[in-house]
């Protein structure tokens, strides 16, 4: 299924551990702002941050969303967040199978 207008969303943030990582996934599940969040396993970051390199283990979640409720999801994610300034990525989900598109749809927003 094409999504010509970026209906759908892969929102990436990374957390410094798995308590936080599932915290965060919990509570965007229950306020639906996304269908389905992935918690990966344990990885490494390499960044350059206030002027200095620095290497951290951190957990990465996969978020699962609408492009319309992207704002209140960073919002959400911004004030659940550990970090200062946490990292929020959003690609463009362009095709995928029609009835996950769907569903995705019906479990995310506030129709």
């Amino acid at each position: 299924m094409e999504t010509s207008d970026s209906a759908y969303l892969l929102v990436f943030t990374n957390c410094p551990d798995r308590e936080s990582a599932t915290s965060i996934a919990t509570t965007l599940l229950e306020e639906k702002l996304a269908a389905c969040v992935n918690v990966m396993p344990e990885i490494l970051s390499l960044y350059r941050w206030q002027g200095k390199q620095e290497m951290t283990s951190e957990v990465q979640l996969q978020i699962k969303t609408r492009s319309e409720v992207l704002s209140t999801l960073q919002q959400r994610i911004t004030s659940l967040h550990p970090y200062d300034l946490p990292e929020i990525i959003a690609i463009p989900i362009v095709a995928g199978l029609p009835a996950y598109l769907q569903w995705i749809h019906e479990e995310t927003g506030f129709e």
